[in-house]
């Protein structure tokens, strides 16, 4: 992992701060549909996985690339946390 420490909280302050800066919007809610509110469209979903394998250092494949694993920070975060454990207990 590249800049975050593996607890959720930095996890999650990791991905928010990178859907803040790649969204311009100035704040990302735990809970909200970042889809249907506007936050991120198909296209920057791609962007999203990108982010979160070369930080995280984990590996999404195309059986993760379900909308409800990144409908909302919190979901993005439980994928991140869920695909760590899997490469470490693969280890």
């Amino acid at each position: 992992m590249n800049n975050f420490k593996s607890s959720k909280i930095n996890i999650e302050n990791g991905i928010a701060e990178f859907l803040k800066r790649a969204s311009k919007h100035d704040e990302i809610v735990s809970e909200i549909d970042i889809f249907a509110s506007g936050y991120v469209n198909s296209l920057f979903a791609m962007q999203i996985v990108m982010f979160l394998q070369k930080e995280f250092e984990i590996v999404i494949s195309d059986s993760d690339l379900k909308i409800d694993n990144f409908r909302n920070l919190s979901a993005i975060v439980d994928l991140v946390r869920r695909k760590r454990n899997e490469r470490a207990t693969a280890a």
